[in-house]
């Protein structure tokens, strides 16, 4: 019954993202939930009326993003008061703006706060316990988790399907063959992280010429031959499409990715229980096929992450 009733739920919030309109992402709102007309609300009732302003920030791509506005929104229909600072920048940027005061939490991949913010090398040996590993380091710095979500998004390295045939490409490790010659693209920050070039070479071995690649371009970069070989993310909807391969990565350099959102420990007091318990129940809904859903909304139909996380939210009865 409970799976059924998830399936069901995401089919709805399928249907409500493709009635979605296209209005722009606000780059800050305060108090103001954007419906899939373009249009705003106001909540001021509820058990977060009357608590202390909440400060939230996302990273620079798309998931992130409609993750940003999913958790803005679901706060505000509580009450809360919520400013959305989105696209703030890497995971290093962005955690900087949290210990700085800027935001005061963000969505975040576990492993990645291991890997580029704990400077962790030694990779986890499972979800659970790169979780509870993120979370004893973010509390060790005034900060905490809450519930991880059950999708998890991993870097990944993907191709074109007639290139991996070619090659007779299937792992990681068969990229060694191709040596220097092979051109992988990626972000700027792949090439420094172990969770990226830095672990391709250290455990499979590998030695690719490196092409710098803006996020939003992966996929051009490999249709255009820029690069034989990309850095994707595993939630990508274009790896639905069928035009492209995921290798695997046996030896799991790219480690454990659900989403949790980092918090500043004192703003979970004093906004009171409903606050995290607010942010869970949307956490907990988020699986790799609504998240598959929701990012082709945005990436591909070109919707916006404000009015996608509203369809979702309303179709799940949290908005």
């Amino acid at each position: 019954m409970r799976t059924f009733r998830v399936s069901l739920l995401v089919a709805l919030a399928a249907l409500a993202v493709a009635a979605c309109g296209s209005s722009k992402k606000s780059t800050s709102t305060s108090t103001s939930t954007a419906t899939s007309s373009g249009t705003s609300s106001t909540s001021k009732t509820g058990p977060g009326a009357g608590k202390p302003p909440i400060v939230l920030g996302d990273k620079n791509f798309e998931e992130e993003f409609v993750l940003g506005d999913l958790y803005q929104q679901a706060l505000q229909a509580k009450g809360f008061t919520v400013t959305l600072k989105p696209n703030i920048g890497t995971s290093e940027i962005t955690w900087k703006a949290l210990t700085s005061g800027q935001i005061q939490m963000y969505p975040e991949y576990t492993g990645t706060l291991l890997s580029a913010i704990a400077g962790q090398t030694a990779l986890p040996t499972s979800a659970d316990q790169a979780y509870t590993q993120a979370k004893t380091y973010a509390e060790k710095h005034g900060f905490t988790l809450l519930d991880r979500t059950p999708f998890t998004d991993s870097d990944a390295i993907g191709t074109r399907v007639a290139f991996a045939k070619k090659y007779g490409l299937v792992t990681d490790a068969d990229l060694k063959k191709l040596g220097h010659s092979l051109t992988l693209g990626g972000a700027p920050e792949f090439a420094t992280r172990q969770e990226g070039l830095l672990g391709l070479e250290k455990v499979y071995g590998l030695n690719p010429t490196f092409k710098p690649i803006a996020i939003g371009l992966t996929y051009k970069a490999l249709d255009s031959g820029q690069v034989e070989v990309t850095d994707v993310f595993t939630t990508d909807p274009q790896l639905t499409t069928g035009k492209y391969v995921v290798l695997t990565d046996p030896k799991k350099i790219f480690g454990f990715q659900n989403v949790a959102p980092v918090v500043k420990q004192s703003l979970v007091k004093t906004e009171g229980p409903a606050f995290a318990q607010t942010i869970n129940s949307v956490s907990a809904l988020l699986t790799i096929p609504a998240l598959q859903k929701m990012n082709a909304a945005v990436a591909l139909d070109k919707q916006s992450p404000a009015a996608v996380a509203h369809a979702f939210l309303v179709a799940n009865h949290l908005a």
